[in-house]
C-alpha cells in the first residue's frame, strides 16, 4: 500500500512494454506460445495501476521470475526460428527435385574432367531427356542422347559413334541433372550431407558458395558408387563428382546456367557428315 518507489515504477512501465510488444506480435505466434506467455503476465500481475510491491522479499522473488520470464522467452520465441532453419538432407534434395520440376529445358556452359582429360562445350536439355552437347574442346565434337540412344562424332577420326544406353552406364550421368534423373537418385541412393547443411565454398579455389550431398549406392547394380552433388543458391546443381564401379573418377561442372528457354526439338537433332564413318554400340553390346 501507498505510492510504489521509483525502481517499482520503472519495473511497471517496463513489464507493460513487454505486455504490449506480445500484444502486437499475438498474430504471428501459435495458441500453445500465447498461452504459455498469458500464464506468465498472469502471474506477474500487470494491470493498468502498475506493480506494487510490498517488501523486499516480495521484490526479490519478482527479480528472479522475470529472470525465468526472459529465458522462457528466448526458448518458446527464438528456438523454433532456429529448428525451421534444419533441414534433412533428403528434404533438400526432394527440394532440389522440385526445383528441377519447374524447368522445361535449360542451356548451361559444361566441363567434363574424366582422368587426366578436359572437355568443355554448350550443353543444351529439355524434357523429359533430350541432352546435346556442342563441343568447344575437342573443337566440332558434338554429343546427343534421348536418353535411349548415344551419338557421338568424333571430327578427328570422322566417325560416328552409336550406342545404345543402359541404365547404368556413365554416358548417362549428364541426364543426372534433371528432375527424371534426380527422381532415380532418391530411389537408389542413400542421402547424407556431405560437411552438413550449410553453404560451403565449391573448391578451394572458388567463393562460391554451395550445400554438399553424398549419394551412396544402396545396391551394386547401379553405375557409380558415390555422388557428391553441389547445389548452388538456386537449388540448381553446379557440379557432379561421380566414382564409377571401378573407381574412376568423373567431374560434371554447370556454369551460367539458363532456364526455361524454349528450344526447340531441332536443337536435338543431328545429321552427322556423310563422310563419317558409323560404329554401332561400340562400348558393350544392347541389353
Amino acid at each position: 500500500s501507498g505510492n510504489p518507489c521509483g525502481f517499482c515504477t520503472a519495473k511497471s512501465a517496463g513489464l507493460e512494454r513487454i505486455a504490449r510488444f506480445f500484444a502486437a506480435q499475438r498474430q504471428k505466434m501459435r495458441p500453445k506460445k500465447l498461452y504459455a506467455l498469458a500464464l506468465l503476465i498472469k502471474v506477474i500481475h500487470l494491470d493498468k495501476g502498475g506493480v506494487f510491491f510490498s517488501n523486499k522479499a516480495t521484490l526479490r522473488k519478482m527479480r528472479k521470475l522475470s529472470f525465468c520470464f526472459m529465458c522462457i522467452v528466448a526458448l518458446v520465441c527464438l528456438r523454433p526460428l532456429g529448428a525451421q532453419e534444419i533441414m534433412t538432407a533428403e528434404n533438400f534434395f526432394d527440394q532440389v527435385s522440385r526445383r528441377y520440376g519447374e524447368v522445361r529445358d535449360y542451356i548451361t556452359r559444361v566441363t567434363i574432367v574424366q582422368e587426366k582429360e578436359t572437355s568443355t562445350g554448350t550443353l543444351y536439355y529439355k524434357i523429359p531427356n533430350l541432352l546435346r552437347i556442342d563441343y568447344s574442346s575437342p573443337a566440332e565434337q558434338v554429343l546427343v542422347t534421348d536418353g535411349v540412344k548415344l551419338t557421338i562424332y568424333l571430327p578427328q577420326y570422322r566417325v560416328v559413334m552409336v550406342q545404345n544406353l543402359r541404365q547404368r552406364s556413365a554416358a548417362a550421368l549428364s541426364d543426372m541433372a534433371s528432375r527424371q534423373g534426380l527422381l532415380i537418385l532418391r530411389r537408389n541412393y542413400s542421402i547424407a550431407y556431405l560437411e552438413g547443411p550449410g553453404r560451403t565454398a565449391l573448391d578451394a579455389s572458388s567463393p562460391e558458395l554451395v550445400t554438399k550431398l553424398k549419394l551412396t549406392w544402396r545396391t551394386s547394380s547401379e553405375g557409380f558408387r558415390e555422388l557428391i552433388l553441389s547445389v548452388n543458391s538456386q537449388n540448381m546443381i553446379r557440379r557432379i563428382d561421380a566414382v564409377t564401379v571401378g573407381y574412376q573418377k568423373i567431374q560434371f561442372n554447370f556454369e551460367d546456367i539458363k532456364v526455361n528457354q524454349n528450344i526447340p526439338d531441332a536443337r536435338f537433332k543431328y545429321e552427322p557428315p556423310p563422310s563419317a564413318n558409323v560404329q554401332e554400340n561400340f562400348l558393350y553390346e544392347p541389353e
